[in-house]
């Protein structure tokens, strides 16, 4: 009977061991060691949740600001208008009369 060489299980096969590597390590009297690393799990979809939550609530919140400042705007060019409307032609004659320069 046979004895199998520690290792591997007949059938798979062991990652890539370059080859100086392998020849220096048998010239040292060094063993080698081939560790299997498991694949780390995927994470689970309620970790996404959260990151997702707060983008969802930095978008709404610049939504609202942005909204906000055309609301202002608007206000604004109301209120010139309005302003503008009640003075008339009196305030426009003035207004010009300033802006001339004197003789």
């Amino acid at each position: 009977m046979t004895r199998q060489p520690p290792g591997p299980t007949p059938g798979t096969l062991a990652p890539h061991i370059p080859a100086d590597v392998y020849r220096q390590a048998e010239r040292e009297g060094r063993p080698i060691i081939i560790v299997h690393q498991t694949p780390q799990a995927a994470r689970p979809p309620r970790s996404y949740l959260v990151p997702l939550g707060i983008a969802l609530a930095a978008a709404i919140g610049v939504a609202g600001t942005v909204a906000a400042i055309l609301a202002l705007f608007e206000f604004a060019a109301h209120a010139a208008t309005l302003v503008a409307g009640a003075a008339g032609p009196i305030g426009l004659g003035i207004t010009l009369r300033l802006v001339r320069p004197k003789k």
